[in-house]
C-alpha cells in the first residue's frame, strides 16, 4: 500500500494551518542512512504585494539551498523526498504538532501531539495583522 494518500492527508493539515493562521514551521527529517541531504525546513514568507510563498530550505552536509514555492507547488516539491531519503515530516502549529512517519514497511501514519510552539511563525502573525 502506498503511503502517498496519508501524506496527502498530512498536507491538508499543512494547508489548514496556513488558512487558520496557526503554522509555526514544517520539517522533513530522519533520513535513511547517511545521506548528503540532512533536513528540509519549510517556513512561510511574504513576497512583494503580500504574496504568500513557502521557503523550502534544503540543508545538505556542505550547503543550504533555498527555493520559494506556492502551497500547491511545495507539495509536489516535497512529496518525492518522503521515503527517499526522509521517513518523517513534522508540522508544528500553535494548536497541535502533527508527525507523518513511515515505518519499516513504508506504511504512513499521522501522530497528533501537544503543540511545541505557542506562537505561529512571524509571517503568519504578520498576515493576521494585515488581514491577509
Amino acid at each position: 500500500m502506498s503511503f502517498q494518500p496519508v501524506f496527502a492527508e498530512f498536507w491538508e493539515k499543512v494547508t489548514e494551518s496556513i488558512t487558520n493562521k496557526t503554522l509555526a514551521k514544517l520539517t522533513l527529517a530522519k533520513t535513511i542512512g547517511d545521506t548528503e541531504l540532512k533536513n528540509i525546513y519549510v517556513r512561510p514568507v511574504l513576497l512583494e504585494n503580500d504574496v504568500l510563498k513557502l521557503s523550502v530550505i534544503a540543508r545538505y552536509k556542505t550547503e543550504e539551498i533555498e527555493s520559494f514555492h506556492s502551497l500547491e507547488e511545495a507539495f509536489f516539491v516535497l512529496a518525492p523526498y518522503m521515503n527517499n531519503p526522509f521517513l518523517t515530516a513534522i508540522l508544528f502549529t500553535t494548536e497541535n504538532d502533527f508527525t507523518f512517519k513511515l515505518n519499516k514497511k513504508r506504511v504512513g501514519t499521522i501522530i497528533e501531539q501537544a503543540p511545541t510552539f505557542k506562537n505561529a511563525s512571524d509571517v503568519i502573525l504578520e498576515m493576521k495583522e494585515k488581514g491577509i
